[in-house]
């Protein structure tokens, strides 16, 4: 989706006019992709734009950082202020949010250790990733012919800029296939997540989510959803899930930021119902809860 401007962007503890918001040809970052970012969403609410576990998201960016040796110059504290700051300087009463942690210009070559670390948090309106009609109509998946990171190859824990060649190269393939998204399997062949979103598959009563160890990003999204499911009574277990499983799912959705909750309707072109009772109650409340509907998780909606 292109991105629609807004006035300012953050940099390193001043906010600047988008446009001027620029970087070196030779930040380290852009080289070699030993960054870490964040994605976040503020919501419209009766009491002005709430950002949506916004702490959560800067202590796992900061746990992301701590993963790949990078020293944020920030407190999370002080990185939940200027995101507050960044968000009200659009006057939007939503928006997504990108806070990214980087490696700057003055460095080159592997070695980090002597790079500077600049942080930069960027605000713009931006709709639900996978379609706004995706809880009803559900998307098309496939299994991706690209495996998740091994643990020893690539941290999957962190949610790093590097990262993501793996999870671009999964999603245009499947777009160019004709299918909305791909599932990607860990080396073991276990399923681990999507390109940008956690996976949840239900059979039998039971909703399963893959573990962190299977390759699988630790969501945010993904813990607010299983304590949804939880409060409606549902049974939600961390549990490896093989191929076939989501083959003969009773349904299937995915979450995320920038997806929020999505059904699927079909994974390798076998038909998944959808979308399932347990999806549509989830995503009912969920689309409350972000938007302070839901007085149960008042605490999610840090106001800007």
């Amino acid at each position: 989706m292109p991105i629609t401007t807004t006035p300012k962007i953050w940099m390193n503890g001043e906010l600047v006019d988008w446009d001027k918001a620029q970087i070196h040809v030779l930040t380290h970052t852009l080289h070699y992709g030993t960054g870490v970012f964040e994605g976040i969403r503020a919501y419209e609410t009766a009491d002005g734009p709430a950002v949506f576990r916004l702490t959560d998201h800067m202590v796992r960016m900061h746990n992301s950082a701590k993963i790949l040796g990078m020293e944020i110059p920030y407190s999370v504290e002080e990185l939940v202020e200027a995101t507050k700051e960044t968000v009200r300087s659009t006057g939007l009463p939503s928006c997504y949010i990108r806070p990214i942690a980087y490696y700057g210009y003055g460095e080159m070559g592997l070695n980090t250790l002597p790079c500077r670390v600049d942080v930069a948090i960027a605000c713009w309106p931006w709709g639900a990733y996978l379609g706004d009609d995706a809880v009803e109509k559900g998307v098309r998946m496939k299994i991706s012919s690209w495996t998740r990171h091994d643990h020893n190859t690539m941290p999957p824990a962190a949610k790093t800029v590097g990262n993501y060649v793996n999870s671009s190269l999964a999603k245009v393939e499947a777009l160019k296939a004709g299918y909305d998204e791909a599932i990607m399997l860990a080396p073991n062949g276990l399923v681990a997540e999507c390109t940008g979103e956690n996976i949840f598959v239900s059979r039998n009563g039971t909703i399963f989510t893959p573990p962190l160890a299977a390759g699988a990003l630790e969501g945010i999204t993904q813990a607010s959803v299983s304590r949804i499911a939880r409060d409606l009574g549902l049974d939600v277990q961390v549990g490896n899930i093989a191929r076939s499983d989501l083959y003969i799912a009773d349904e299937i959705f995915v979450c995320g930021t920038a997806a929020e909750v999505s059904s699927v309707n079909s994974v390798d072109d076998r038909s998944v119902p959808c979308p399932g009772p347990a999806t549509r109650a989830i995503a009912d409340i969920y689309a409350k809860a972000v938007r302070g509907q839901d007085a149960r998780y008042a605490d999610w909606c840090e106001h800007a």
